[in-house]
């Protein structure tokens, strides 16, 4: 068994208190979100499943893959699932200048404003969780919410299993967790075999899996 460092440890979250981590509550909720979306046929499998436990989550949408599937994007919305922004090319903070890292995100929210009803939600989560304190404090100026994570799962990451990925979050999701999964092709195979477990194993124990407020 390969054990990884899946919950988000204390101090990290202490270094950034303006960034939400969790959601404070004692009440059996758990937060699933989804980054890189929406994939055809992956997203239509995941919310399809996540019906049948009449689970809701939060999808952490990449703009340019909204404008290619505008349509998978609706149905997430239309299936009473929240929507956030994860910029429009996938960037990593650090390595653009501020101007071009807001510019992009957006650009994301223009495409997203344009295909709903702009619900006042501006939700936002950096791609790999790495981006400039300066970027983070215009966000939050242009009222967006930062969105971060208690419970990585590394569905993505081929070098770990499907078991491990499983047990990993698990032996770390407790009352409130955000949990991060991916519903995109590199994270297919391990979303497909662990997210129908990870529902039922919750469920069972009187869980409910809520979108993030």
């Amino acid at each position: 068994m390969q054990i990884i460092p899946a919950k988000t440890p204390g101090f990290v979250k202490s270094l950034f208190p303006n960034l939400v981590w969790n959601i404070s509550t004692d009440k059996k909720e758990l937060y699933l979100t989804f980054d890189d979306g929406p994939t055809p046929i992956i997203t239509d499998w995941l919310l399809d499943l996540l019906s049948q436990y009449n689970a809701k989550g939060t999808f952490f949408c990449i703009g340019n893959n909204i404008e290619k599937n505008p349509q998978l994007f609706l149905k997430i919305i239309a299936n009473g699932h929240a929507v956030g922004n994860h910029t429009y090319n996938h960037l990593k903070g650090w390595k653009h200048k501020t101007k071009n890292y807001i510019d992009d995100i957006q650009q994301t929210n223009q495409i997203m404003n344009s295909l709903k009803l702009n619900d006042g939600k501006k939700l936002f989560r950096p791609p790999y969780g790495k981006f400039k304190s300066k970027q983070s404090k215009k966000l939050q100026a242009l009222g967006y919410k930062i969105i971060m994570w208690d419970v990585l799962s590394y569905d993505w990451d081929k070098t770990v299993n499907e078991e491990d990925c499983l047990n990993n979050i698990i032996s770390s999701a407790k009352e409130g967790s955000i949990i991060v999964m991916h519903d995109s092709i590199k994270a297919s195979k391990n979303l497909k075999a662990v997210l129908p477990k990870l529902l039922k194993h919750y469920t069972d124990q009187g869980f409910v899996f809520k979108a993030l407020p």
